[in-house]
């Protein structure tokens, strides 16, 4: 395999973690690894309801970090919760600088949004649901007029190299897997900010790309893997066939729509005070219930916004256009999708995993503020906040200078891209079995399909790491034996007492209850 070294920190990812990380680093030179064109395919530029800050007066840090608390469901580090909501309010400010043109009051304020699981209105917007593509722009801007930092568009990373212990560079390839043979890419340290693993479900919010690829890179390098179960099923997903299927924001609840079936029913003030506005996995199952049982579940928008939501609300109502619905006369067909992974790789409070060189942050990470169940636009706040630390921990260990060559990467012919058959099985087998609710029954057959997908496909590096990253997921839902959170056991419907647990786990641990289950079912 070629060998390229570079001074160079090398940044897996483009997203709104990366974009930052490579801001912050300045002037130390960096590398992205990009599979996109910037702007493209990264889950924070289809991010809709914002970010999360106490930026009203009778607002504050901690009663954030309370909620935040509250949510998880009993696994938040309280601790991270403190750290991220604490120092909030001055990402927004920073980003304001940086040119993101949040929504404002007459009198200069921000526009604050309040969605499910907040005790106030602290989301804040830029027109109504862009908040993910214009912050991003406004970062892309910033990172194409920074010497420092080049970016390795239509790139991607399949593999963690290690030496001696310690992650010292990264494999890459073409995106396009099918016409390019691996290089060996080393650099001066290796920050993964490569988004979840929400694609690997059949119905997703996810960019096409996003399919647990980072997560698995680290595990099978040797990471312990943290909360890998919770995934967070997005409760308004727009039912209309697409894939992925486009996102009815939570700040559609928040201007105060309503759920209704097909019988013009409103369900969910029967199942939570908070109606609408009930933590995400409450209303989630709600709707997978209606799914279920055949009452085409929709999000009424027509009372509260009518004609408005087309102005307030353009991705919403742009996606409603193309699948022939008028949101201000016809209700929105909704149904869960896979949207956030709350696991990922562990880190500490210093972004950095257990694998010595290596830091992590966004949604790839686990940090202990999401525990079971993230609060609403909580998501880019972590990215911000880590992707800061994970900065300033990298600059602490550099001892070069300040000027790199640039990179020339010449990629050999070969390649063996995953057989979309089989992407397309996986996909459907998280969704069937390991989905919104699941059981031991169900958990125990994905565990077998996996294993046999990656025994007939396992001569591709990206689809390994699908499997390594599913594997994960479901051995993590088997073995905690109760719901908590996104994580419902239909077969264990209690929470079980005592304070909560995060699980940890390694991915010889995972493949260990893996083979148990292939032997169950043989």
């Amino acid at each position: 395999m070629q060998t390229l070294a570079t001074d160079r920190v090398i940044i897996v990812g483009a997203g709104l973690g990366a974009l930052y990380a490579a801001l912050k680093l300045a002037p130390h030179p960096v590398v992205m690894i990009s599979p996109e064109v910037l702007g493209e395919g990264a889950s924070s530029a289809w991010a809709q309801g914002g970010v999360a800050a106490a930026m009203d007066a009778a607002d504050s840090p901690d009663s954030h970090a309370a909620d935040t608390v509250k949510a998880g469901a009993g696994t938040v580090n309280p601790a991270v919760a403190d750290l991220v909501t604490r120092e909030a309010r001055d990402y927004i400010l920073d980003l304001t600088t940086m040119g993101t043109p949040f929504d404002r009051t007459e009198d200069g304020g921000y526009v604050l949004s309040r969605e499910a699981a907040h005790s106030f209105a602290r989301v804040v917007r830029v027109k109504g649901d862009q908040a993910g593509a214009e912050i991003m722009a406004a970062l892309i801007a910033q990172v194409r007029d920074t010497p420092s930092i080049q970016v390795l568009e239509g790139t991607m990373a399949r593999d963690l190299h290690m030496t001696d212990g310690r992650v010292t560079g990264v494999v890459i390839q073409a995106a396009d897997e099918g016409r390019s043979g691996p290089v060996l890419l080393s650099g001066s340290a290796v920050l993964l900010a490569g988004g979840g693993s929400g694609g690997l479900y059949a119905l997703t919010t996810n960019p096409p790309r996003i399919r647990g690829q980072v997560i698995g890179m680290a595990a099978r390098a040797g990471a312990l893997i943290a909360d890998a179960e919770f995934v967070q099923f997005h409760p308004t997903a727009m039912d209309v066939g697409e894939d992925p299927a486009p996102l009815a924001t939570e700040a559609l609840r928040g201007e105060g729509a309503i759920l209704i079936n097909k019988h013009g029913e409103r369900f969910m003030q029967a199942i939570h005070p908070d109606a609408e506005l009930a933590p995400r996995d409450i209303v989630a199952r709600a709707i997978h219930a209606e799914v279920q049982a055949g009452n085409r579940p929709m999000l009424d928008t027509r009372a509260v916004l009518g004609e408005a939501i087309k102005e307030q609300f353009p991705a919403v109502a742009e996606y409603c256009a193309r699948n022939g619905i008028d949101p201000a006369v016809d209700p929105i067909p909704v149904a869960p999708a896979a949207h956030y992974h709350m696991g990922g790789i562990a880190t500490d409070t210093q972004g950095c995993a257990t694998l010595e060189g290596l830091w992590v942050c966004g949604e790839a990470s686990s940090t202990g503020l999401h525990g079971a169940n993230r609060l609403a636009s909580n998501g880019l706040l972590e990215a911000l906040v880590y992707a800061r630390i994970c900065a300033e921990g990298i600059t602490a260990t550099l001892t070069g200078g300040t000027d790199a060559a640039p990179l020339e990467i010449a990629f050999p012919d070969g390649g063996t891209p995953p057989a979309p058959e089989a992407v397309q099985t996986l996909r459907q087998t998280m969704t069937q079995h390991v989905g919104v609710v699941r059981d031991r029954t169900g958990l125990t057959r994905a565990l077998a399909t996996i294993a046999a997908l990656e025994a007939d496909h396992g001569d591709s590096p990206s689809f390994l790491n699908m499997c390594a990253t599913a594997t994960l997921i479901a051995a993590g839902a088997l073995l905690r034996e109760e719901s908590r959170g996104a994580h419902e056991r239909s077969d264990f419907p209690e929470t079980a007492e005592g304070p909560g647990e995060r699980s940890r786990m390694y991915l010889a641990d995972a493949l260990a209850v893996r083979a148990q289950a292939v032997k169950e079912l043989s």
